[in-house]
């Protein structure tokens, strides 16, 4: 297998609070305990996780800017000369928190699934979020401005937009009408969501998922240059169709697999869209993880559920077979508890 000797890009989920309820979540966040570390336990798995070496570092979750000190924690990786990444869906961010976060990652990304609030709204799980996502966007705007007329270089910010059926309709309009809002936005990546956690329930893909021939024209050429075309030139655009995720056994085979997912507490992941986990970054060799990670990919479950899928169904299948038969009795159970795969309306009034 052709693998590196460690992972070169690592996702940590630091939270698994969230003020979103998103249809899609991989996490299931907002819906299961936080199970956030305290300070110090977080800065002693920043350690462990700079041991690796990697070339940057992903901070996710849930909502990454929920948790007190995560800049602290953030700039512990960057002043090791690693790349630090945010994940945010912009909720709570204000002046002030703008600010800090813009000084200790390298890169923020914003959340936004759709070019209206409606659209957006629907997915995300609450009303407001649409008009929240905005508004961290403008704020980032603006101090990315403020760099400029001092000469330094501007906020390396942007959008990550998850493709659903849902708002595959709505590409070319964000394109054309939300990303010309921001005049310092840097890049706008349309990535397929893929059938991970909520988004891997039975009738999810059937329902949400782009099938494998939608995937194809997400990351055409032809699809790519249009949305490019439509969009400030100033912005970088990409798709994804996040294929990379699935780690089917030939692919391992024949290109390994860079990245390493951490849960909030310390637990790390065999393979990051999949639930089972090998094992703690507070009390345990790094190495020794990732080797077991390693083994895991030509588990027998694991190479006959993924040499089997044909579709977006049939990988949305493997995934529950694998989350399973590695997941631990509560996550069977949370598994057992996953709503239906129809879209709910946003609440009327939600608490701000």
């Amino acid at each position: 297998m052709s693998t590196p000797n460690g992972p070169s890009d690592i996702v940590w989920d630091v939270t698994y609070a969230c003020p979103l309820r998103c249809v899609h979540c991989y996490s299931e966040s907002g819906r299961r305990p936080a199970r956030q570390l305290d300070h110090d336990e977080m800065l002693k798995v920043a350690d462990a996780i700079l041991s690796f070496r990697p070339r940057a570092v992903e901070f996710a979750g849930g909502e990454p800017l929920l948790v007190r000190g995560i800049t602290e924690v953030a700039g512990r990786i960057r002043e090791a000369g690693v790349d630090v990444n945010v994940y945010t869906g912009g909720w709570t961010l204000d002046r002030r928190s703008a600010e800090e976060v813009t000084r200790a990652f390298s890169r923020i990304t914003v959340s936004v699934d759709g070019a209206d609030a409606e659209v957006h709204d629907r997915i995300r799980g609450r009303a407001g979020s649409f008009e929240r996502a905005m508004n961290a966007l403008a704020l980032l705007n603006d101090l990315s401005r403020e760099r400029v007329a001092n000469g330094l270089d501007p906020v390396e910010f942007g959008v990550d937009y998850a493709v659903l059926r849902s708002n595959l309709h709505q590409l070319e309009e964000f394109c054309r009408t939300v990303a010309p809002r921001f005049p310092y936005l840097r890049f706008l990546t349309f990535a397929a969501a893929v059938p991970s956690g909520l988004a891997s329930r039975q009738g999810f893909a059937d329902h949400e998922l782009l099938g494998f021939d939608e995937l194809r024209t997400l990351v055409s050429g032809e699809h790519v240059e249009r949305l490019r075309a439509l969009a400030p030139r100033s912005v970088q655009v990409a798709a994804s169709d996040n294929m990379v995720l699935m780690m089917h056994p030939n692919a391992l085979r024949r290109y390994g697999f860079p990245l390493l997912q951490v849960e909030p507490d310390g637990e790390v992941r065999a393979m990051p869209i999949y639930e089972g986990t090998v094992g703690s970054l507070l009390t345990e060799d790094p190495g020794t993880l990732w080797e077991r990670a390693v083994e895991r990919w030509s588990h027998p479950v694991v190479v006959e559920a993924l040499s089997a899928v044909r579709s977006m169904s049939d990988w949305a299948e493997a995934t529950r077979r694998i989350d399973y038969h590695f997941g631990t009795d509560e996550v069977r159970r949370r598994i057992d508890r996953r709503p239906s795969p129809v879209l709910l309306p946003v609440p009327s009034a939600v608490a701000r």
